[in-house]
């Protein structure tokens, strides 16, 4: 568990980078917030945070390849806590999904990356309004087929 401060809480960007897609996007994207590095408070884990670093461009050879920032997740749930990019030293990325408090709703969001978006989930390609339900639909994912 862990607590940061921030100046931009609002969770409006979606990244549709394929390592955010494939590392912590169950719905295709990741949403990150913006908090102040120096004031993380590691309160339960910290011996036992892992962090894992992709690679940008795995066809050029390894001697040339670019490590993407620092993702930091819990090994016991695999949850992913936030990111760490040594360009930016004074800030950290939490995942708004690892976050329990509430976070401010957006008025709009940003979806970024989209050259990388898988087709199912490319928003140019989505309709607007889907179906909603508060809990479980009423019918399961084989009769939605």
């Amino acid at each position: 568990a862990f607590e940061v401060d921030s100046l931009a809480p609002v969770p409006f960007m979606r990244c549709y980078c394929s390592i955010c897609r494939k590392t912590s996007g169950g719905g295709g994207y990741t949403v990150n917030i913006l908090g102040q590095a120096d004031t993380l408070c590691i309160t339960r884990g910290a011996d036992t945070i892992k962090s894992y670093r992709a690679v940008k461009e795995k066809s050029v050879p390894v001697a040339e390849q670019v490590l993407c920032q620092n993702r930091y997740f819990c090994p016991t749930c695999a949850s992913y806590l936030w990111a760490y990019d040594d360009k930016w030293p004074q800030w950290i990325y939490p995942y708004a999904s690892a976050i329990d408090s509430e976070l401010p709703v957006p008025k709009a969001t940003a979806n970024i990356m989209l050259g990388s978006a898988a087709k199912w989930t490319d928003p140019r390609g989505l309709p607007v309004n889907g179906e909603q339900f508060e809990e479980y639909p009423p019918y399961s994912l084989e009769e939605w087929h």
